[in-house]
This record gives structure tokens, sequence and C-alpha cells, in this order.
């Protein structure tokens, strides 16, 4: 019987029903997703010997045909967007069929395996707001740096309306293109604003990596760039933002969050600049603190407050999020920083995002869950 990447033909029949994936360069007709979640790729490559599909940590053989034509499929892949790449004589390369999405440290391929609940996040005929590029200079990294700013439909309707801020962070090896792009923040939004879920917000969406100037006559130190991000947020992204946009600029309208990476420097960044925000969301991430570990509320927040109650008062929401099918470190690290909260009484929403791991689909259902309770 004829096997294609280990399934038989009858089982390739019966699960037939292959379409290109929405995230396909236009025109191109792999790869492909069928019903069950099975990617399958294809790639013109005669002269290469073996080519690999690469996905979910998974690889799986290609089989090529008379025409040099290499065609393999995965298992089934969790809904949500998903990194791959394909692998042709041990070289890892893009898909030339698909979209091109910086992630892992590169621009690579993606595709979006369809969730059954997608339609939060679906482009829908409803009023659309609009994303800017916003290109600065920083003199704390001496280089030039972007944002992208996210401002809602009504926002050029009503020009003497001022608007709170969502201040919105990537994860590692990613860049200021993921949540616009990966993350869909601007559907989120729109849809929930249409609905009247949330508040209609500007969010702005910069680049977690800012390290500071290396010093010339010291090329030859190893040791990795000073991170200044925390501090470029502060002084150089919320003034920037304050100056060219309509926003409410004080910390009641002022809210912070992040994916991973970013849910790490949101917690940072809070436990410095608490007269700077009101709200907090991590998702997938908190601070580092070791499981197990318990923290009085003064080292939680830098000394300002003496008891949670305090704490309470003095912000409106500590929301955390994370998927049900997460690989450690996360379920233990976000576990030993609600176990801190609990402990000291400090109030808080948790999120688990069903059927979801450190992926794309958790922090856009996190985005909808966190949004939907800004500034209310």
């Amino acid at each position: 019987m004829l096997l294609l990447c280990g399934i038989s033909l009858a089982q390739q029949n019966a699960s037939a029903d292959f379409k290109p994936a929405v995230t396909n360069q236009p025109g191109k007709q792999f790869p492909q997703v069928n019903g069950e979640g099975r990617v399958r790729a294809s790639i013109n490559a005669p002269q290469a010997m073996k080519v690999l599909l690469d996905i979910g940590g998974k690889k799986y053989d290609m089989i090529k045909d008379e025409k040099g034509v290499w065609t393999g499929e995965s298992l089934p892949q969790d809904e949500g967007f998903h990194y791959y790449q394909l692998n042709i004589d041990g070289v890892p390369v893009p898909d030339p069929g698909s979209l091109y999405f910086y992630g892992a440290g590169r621009w690579g391929s993606g595709i979006e395996i369809p969730a059954a609940d997608r339609d939060f996040y679906a482009l829908k005929n409803v009023p659309h707001g609009l994303i800017s590029e916003n290109i600065y200079f920083s003199t704390l990294t001496n280089a030039w740096r972007r944002c992208f700013v996210y401002t809602p439909a009504e926002y050029n309707t009503d020009t003497k309306k001022r608007y709170p801020v969502l201040y919105l962070q990537h994860g590692s090896f990613e860049d200021e293109t993921g949540w616009p792009t990966q993350g869909k923040a601007n559907l989120i939004l729109d849809n929930l604003v249409a609905e009247k879920k949330a508040v209609p917000m500007i969010i702005v969406m910069d680049n977690g990596y800012a390290n500071k100037p290396t010093d010339k006559a010291d090329t030859g130190n190893k040791t990795r760039p000073l991170s200044v991000f925390e501090d470029v947020m502060i002084r150089e992204i919320i003034p920037m933002i304050d100056a060219k946009f309509r926003t409410k600029a004080n910390r009641q309208n002022r809210a912070i969050a992040g994916l991973s990476m970013g849910a790490n420097q949101t917690m940072r960044i809070i436990m410095n600049n608490q007269d700077k925000f009101s709200s907090i969301g991590a998702f997938s991430g908190t601070a580092n603190y070791p499981a197990g570990d318990v923290l009085d509320p003064a080292t939680f927040l830098d000394g300002k407050y003496k008891d949670a109650a305090a704490i309470n008062k003095q912000f409106k929401l500590i929301w955390l999020g994370l998927g049900t099918k997460e690989p450690n470190p996360f379920p233990a690290s976000v576990g030993a920083f609600r176990a801190m909260l609990d402990k000291q009484g400090i109030k808080y929403i948790y999120y688990e995002s069903p059927g979801t791991a450190h992926e794309w689909l958790t922090w856009r259902r996190s985005l909808f869950q966190y949004a939907a309770l800004l500034f209310k």
C-alpha cells in the first residue's frame, strides 16, 4: 500500500479536505491545511537528496515524485499560528509558498491552523482602526527605532477626543511586527469595540530589544550588551506617544502588557514605575520568581506599598494568562508568582487558554480577555 510520510492511502483519502492556508503568498496552493489540522507542504527541488517538513518540534519526511516535486504531511497541529520551515539536504529554509513572519530570530514561514474560536480575531465588516509605523531616534540606544501604533476607528472622526493607551510587548526572538501581524491585535480590538465589549484605546507595539550603545574602545568585550528597554519605554516611548497622539496622559488611563519576555519586561517596568500604569497584563510569563519563593508586597513593588490592601487600591487590574499546554518553565514560574500574590492577598485575574501552548493563539486569547477589562 502506498505510504506518504507514514500515512496510508486510505487515511489520506479519509482526510483529503486540504485547502491552501490563509497565510500563503497570493496564488500559492501550498502549504495546505485540512480539517484535522494536518499540514501538507510541497516544493520543487529536483536536485535535492532529502527534504523534511519541520513543524511543531518534529521533522517529517517528504517524498519526491518523477518531476522532482517533494510533498509531505505533518501530524495534526494545535489550532492557531505556528512557525515552520523546510529542511533541504540539511539546510533549513523558508517555504516559498508562505508569507514570511519575524519569529525565532529570523524572517521565515508561518502557517495558520484554523481555530474553532477564530471569530474574535476574524476580519469582519466592522469599522477598522489604523496601524501607523512610527520611526524615532533613541538617544538611549543611539539608534533609529520604530513602533507600530493602533488607533481605533473613531480616532479621526472626533478630533477633540482623547484615548487611553495600552503598551503591548512581544516575546523573545520576535519584534514589533509580532502583535500587528501574528497577534492580530488590531482585528481583536476592532471586533471588541464594535461589539461594545472594550473601550476604544490606542495600542503601542514597540521592539523589546533595546541595548546600550557599545563602547568602541571596548570592542573585545564579549559580554551581552546591556538592555535599556525599560528606560526607553519610560523616558522616550511614552513621552513621544503622549506628544504625538491624543492620549489621556495619566496613569489611570495607561496600561501595559506583554507575552513571555514581554511579560517579564512588563513586571520589571511596573516594579520601578508604579506611577505610570494602572493595569498590568502578563501573558505566559511574570517576574522570574523561583517556585516556592514568596515575596512581600514591598519587594514586589519596590517598597512603595506597605501591604496588599494598598496595592489592591493602587492597581485597577493585575491580569495573568497561560496556555493549558505550556511547557516548563512557564507553568512553574507563573504558578510561583500566583502563590506569592495569593499568600499576600493581592487581587488578580487568572486565565487559562484551553488546548494551547507557548504560541500566538494563547496570546491572542489573552489580549481578547485583558483588553475587554481595561479602562472601565
